[in-house]
């Protein structure tokens, strides 16, 4: 039975969960957890938020929209994250993540 995105809407469009691997060798979607967060890999370290704004430019690329419509919404500095995207669907995130995988 195929893995399910956990993309759920959001107030102004739609919210995911990812789970960030931070220090990484190369920037990469790595895959789906049971839970349905996205694995993501980062170049840049967890410290001064710096993590978060690779995070932020990562998925605003991912998705082909700019970064100012992607926002940490939970776990601002964690490794497990929520993240909204304003002015989308449901649908329409979990098409473009579905391409990946």
């Amino acid at each position: 039975m195929p893995r399910k995105f956990n993309i759920t809407d959001a107030q102004h469009g739609a919210a995911f969960a990812v789970r960030v691997e931070s220090q990484a060798d190369r920037v990469e979607i790595v895959g789906l957890l049971d839970d349905g967060s996205v694995v993501v890999r980062l170049t840049e370290a967890p410290e001064d938020g710096r993590a978060d704004e690779q995070l932020i430019a990562v998925v605003a690329d991912l998705l082909d929209i700019e970064p100012d419509r992607v926002e940490i919404v939970a776990g601002y500095g964690r490794p497990s994250k929520i993240v909204s995207v304003r002015g989308v669907s449901t649908d329409w995130v979990e098409a473009r993540l579905k391409a990946l995988f």
